[in-house]
């Protein structure tokens, strides 16, 4: 083995780990938000922005590039990238408080198959039967995710059932969260991460101020640090995720998001006493099986194009 490729699989290995760390800090962050308690969602989303920020900021003064870290260009598209972040945010922090950990995760894998769904039809992209397929095949695992709560609104339950408000949260969660992709897209092309983060954090925590006239509660200490935790949890989750995809390509990283959901079967037993359902593991399965598919499809497609491109481009 060359030197070259050593280094490469080792630059790999380093991007694996980095990603399954972060998997498990945001894990963490879900732990510690459920176990605040039902509180309002622009409450929560504030104190996981604002908090978020101290850690990225520690991060990029030791990277010295704090200076220049909110240099932009594009602060509209950041502020609307934010706004739109901050709304599924909120809805999925929600949908946190009023599930079981395991599910509430799980139910935010439709995200990455409604970037493809979203993808078609806001920008135009041509998307090909196998990815569609993968789409469709995905989405009958989250209906299979959610079939005990559709079988309560069946029987006559009330949409005012916390647990039902809570599925119905996490898809439009997924859905926001999916436009939210589209809009970083777009912005990765001209700004650096630690830009597009910063600006994020920010917008959200001036945007989830806006809700204190809406029912913000008096917090317990327990409450305080819990949530503070959180925010640390998910700039420190930011910063690690980051690192990762710096370290190796997105379609090898990209498939270990979906240790989470073993993450959160085992804390959420532990520390909540949930038991995940026979549905819960079966569509879960499924959406991951999809999502996988999607990845792969993708890196495939990539060295096509790129191997395209290298046949085309003339010799010398």
């Amino acid at each position: 083995m060359t030197s070259d490729a050593s280094s490469g699989q080792q630059r790999t290995l380093v991007g694996i780990t980095f990603k399954i760390c972060s998997v498990a800090v945001f894990v963490a962050m879900s732990s510690l938000i459920k176990a605040a308690g039902e509180l309002p969602a622009g409450q929560i989303v504030f104190f996981r922005s604002f908090f978020a920020i101290f850690p990225i900021l520690i991060f990029l003064g030791f990277r010295h590039e704090l200076r220049t870290a909110f240099s932009t260009k594009r602060p509209l598209n950041h502020i609307a990238r934010g706004v739109v972040g901050v709304s599924a945010m909120g809805f999925g922090f929600f949908a946190l408080t009023r599930l079981p950990l395991p599910e509430a995760i799980t139910l935010n894998y439709a995200q990455p198959l409604l970037v493809v769904v979203f993808s078609a039809i806001f920008l135009g992209e041509t998307i090909r039967i196998y990815r569609w397929g993968a789409v469709a095949v995905g989405l009958v695992g989250v209906l299979i995710i959610s079939w005990p709560t559709l079988t309560l609104l069946r029987s006559g339950a009330a949409l005012g059932d916390q647990e039902v408000l809570g599925v119905i949260a996490a898809f439009i969660a997924a859905a926001i969260s999916a436009v939210a992709m589209l809009l970083v897209r777009s912005l990765v092309h001209s700004e650096r991460t630690a830009t597009i983060v910063l600006w994020f954090s920010l917008t959200a925590s001036v945007v989830a101020l806006l809700t204190v006239p809406f029912g913000w509660q008096a917090l317990a200490t327990r409450q305080v640090l819990l949530l503070i935790l959180a925010g640390f949890c998910g700039g420190l989750g930011q910063i690690l995720m980051t690192s990762a995809y710096r370290h190796a390509e997105a379609s090898v990283v990209a498939p270990f998001e979906y240790t989470s959901m073993l993450l959160s079967i085992v804390v959420g037993y532990f520390a909540f006493g949930d038991v995940p359902t026979l549905h819960m593991l079966v569509g879960g399965a499924i959406v991951v099986a999809a999502g996988l598919f999607i990845i792969l499809r993708e890196r495939q497609l990539g060295l096509e194009r790129a191997a395209s491109r290298k046949a085309s481009q003339p010799p010398g």
